[in-house]
C-alpha cells in the first residue's frame, strides 16, 4: 500500500493504519479524542455492518463503531505488511 492518506473506508477488511488527520466538526471530535482516536494512533479495520453503516475498528484493544459519514472524515495512514 503506499503512504499517501486514504479515509477508513477505503481500507479493506482486516487492513491496519494509523490516524494521520481527523477532520471531523468540533463538536464531535472532543468525543472521538475521548475514545483515544489521535493523530498517530493505530488501529485496524473490522467490518461494516450489512448495509454499509456503522464501521466498526479496533483501537487500542477495543472495538470502536462509527458512523460512516464519521469514518469518511477521519484519514488514515495505511500500515504496510
Amino acid at each position: 500500500m503506499s503512504e499517501s492518506l486514504c479515509p477508513i473506508t477505503d481500507l479493506p477488511i482486516g487492513a491496519k493504519a494509523t490516524v494521520a488527520e481527523i477532520n471531523v466538526p468540533p463538536q464531535h471530535r472532543g468525543r472521538l479524542l475521548e475514545m483515544g482516536l489521535l493523530n498517530g494512533t493505530a488501529l485496524e479495520l473490522i467490518r461494516f455492518a450489512p448495509m454499509g453503516d456503522p464501521v466498526e475498528i479496533k483501537v487500542r484493544g477495543y472495538h470502536l463503531t462509527l458512523r460512516r459519514a464519521e469514518a469518511e472524515l477521519i484519514m488514515v495512514r495505511a500500515l504496510t505488511r
